[in-house]
């Protein structure tokens, strides 16, 4: 497709025009519309599974979530145990899209100067000069980021809302693009510092890792570095196929994808679901819930009954919900996979798909669900079973 491929397969050089970019014969990627370019954004994001595939196996629903979030510029919280790929997960990520990459081990004992930078007195100027930190760079792996006390936390969180951070009385902006991904260990809490509300909802998603199959963990193995080698793996050199203009198609392209009026209210409606009455009375979230179920099921009594003790029965485990930005990232979210999987519309499975790593993080659960062994996902199952579809 003349528009998409350049000589090496990649987009060709964008030049702007207005707010959009121009490809090949000088037509707009706007003006090809979403059904043209879902294809070519499908087989880049083939293109890009296939890569990290040398070097990961399995994990699908963390791949998928590396890619959405970078295409969203949103940033993301990976969770699970030691040995699931994380780190290395994020290392090919940066390899196949060619940016900077730089790696913070996170300790009890880090300084913010440590992760942003300092001022250096040079005794030859006689004055201050900014010595840059390791954030400086596009994608940044902070890894066992709940090791770190609060104030390298807030530093952390500056440099992710912002796009900047503060050295000395001066800012200094962060490379564009900037992608942090954050990992942490679920199992280990002594000499661990809890992340603030604040800063998990600045992840736009959470992705959670599982263990292998035994099928995965045999392929695991057999791709283990020799004996003779150091015992880190024995990988592939990745091709950069997501470079800086493939990355800009996607989101050019991510934002063509329509998204009809009922999803829309379908998506603040599985967020506001998430709000207990005494938080979304103040608001009027409660109100359009019970305006949209009646809507949704043609007003009728008994559905709108069953949607309220559902609520009840689901808001006993729910302390507070998540946010207007939780909406924001979920409809930026549904965009992207519906683009993943070719569609140039959201459909109310998009809509559920996204709905767990944009919301795991942002509800925060009662005493009551921990009491009962729920968790966010176990939460989440039961809000979607009652929040009618369009």
């Amino acid at each position: 497709m003349d528009f998409w491929q350049g000589n090496n397969g990649q987009p060709r050089a964008a030049q702007r025009s207005d707010s959009w970019q121009v490809y090949g014969n000088g037509q707009t990627i706007q003006e090809f519309g979403a059904e043209k370019t879902a294809g070519p954004a499908v087989e880049l994001v083939e293109n890009c599974r296939r890569e990290l595939a040398k070097r990961i196996v399995g994990q699908q629903d963390m791949i998928n979530g590396l890619l959405a979030a970078l295409v969203a510029g949103g940033h993301i919280l990976l969770e699970g145990v030691p040995g699931l790929a994380k780190t290395t997960a994020v290392k090919s990520l940066a390899e196949i899209t060619g940016l900077l990459f730089k790696r913070i081990q996170f300790t009890p004992d880090l300084l913010p100067a440590d992760l942003t930078g300092t001022l250096i007195w040079e005794q030859g100027t006689g004055a201050f000069s900014v010595r840059r930190g390791p954030v400086f760079a596009n994608v940044i792996l902070a890894d066992e980021i709940n090791r770190a006390p609060a104030k390298v936390q807030s530093a952390l969180l500056e440099a992710m809302q912002e796009g900047q951070v503060t050295i000395g009385d001066q800012s200094h902006r962060l490379p564009d693009p900037f992608f942090v991904l954050a990992t942490q260990n679920p199992i280990e809490h002594e000499g661990t510092y809890a992340l603030p509300e604040a800063e998990l909802d600045r992840f736009l998603l959470k992705i959670l890792l599982n263990y292998p199959s035994p099928e995965e963990e045999i392929r695991i193995m057999k791709q283990a570095a020799p004996l003779s080698g150091r015992g880190n793996g024995n990988f592939s050199v990745l091709s950069p196929v997501l470079g800086r203009e493939s990355l800009g198609f996607l989101r050019s392209a991510a934002e063509l994808v329509r998204v009809d009026s009922g999803i829309e209210r379908y998506m603040v409606a599985v967020v506001t679901a998430t709000r207990p009455p005494a938080s979304a009375s103040t608001t009027g979230s409660g109100a359009f819930s019970r305006d949209y179920t009646a809507g949704a099921q043609g007003g009728s009594r008994h559905s709108s009954s069953r949607y309220a003790s559902g609520q009840e029965g689901v808001y006993r485990y729910i302390a507070f919900g998540a946010s207007p930005r939780g909406t924001i990232a979920l409809y930026r979210i549904a965009r992207i996979l519906a683009l993943f999987e070719g569609r140039s519309y959201v459909s109310p499975e998009d809509v559920k798909a996204a709905a767990y790593p944009v919301l795991r993080h942002r509800i925060v659960l009662s005493y009551e669900a921990e009491a009962d062994g729920l968790d966010a996902d176990t939460v989440i199952s039961r809000l979607l079973s009652f929040v009618p579809l369009p």
